[in-house]
């Protein structure tokens, strides 16, 4: 299950030992809806190796702006506090996968 975080919980989780993958995005985004259920399936196939996250950058300004969240979606893989990867745009689900697979 890929759960809504705010800027505190966020923050919290990325410090841990655990690979966070966010999903940055809005309500009002047809692309983040699309991609939507394509991170759910992907957090069921990892899940056991990252934490799926996503956050909504309307609400979180802050956040979205200290990792230069320009477009949505994006999806962000943070290591140990560290933002290492990050994809742009809605990707199906195969390549949200290999994607997810190179980096987590």
């Amino acid at each position: 299950m890929v759960e809504k975080v705010n800027k505190e919980q966020f923050d919290k989780l990325i410090s841990g030992d655990t690979p966070v993958v966010c999903d940055f995005y809005a309500t009002w985004c047809g692309p983040c809806k699309m991609l939507a259920p394509v991170m759910e399936k992907c957090s069921e196939k990892f899940g056991d190796k990252a934490k799926f996250v996503k956050v909504d950058v309307d609400e979180n300004i802050e956040l979205a702006s200290r990792y230069g969240v320009m477009s949505i979606p994006l999806v962000a893989v943070f290591k140990s506090g560290e933002l290492v990867e990050k994809s742009l745009g809605f990707t199906p689900q195969s390549e949200t996968e290999e994607f997810l697979e190179g980096c987590i």
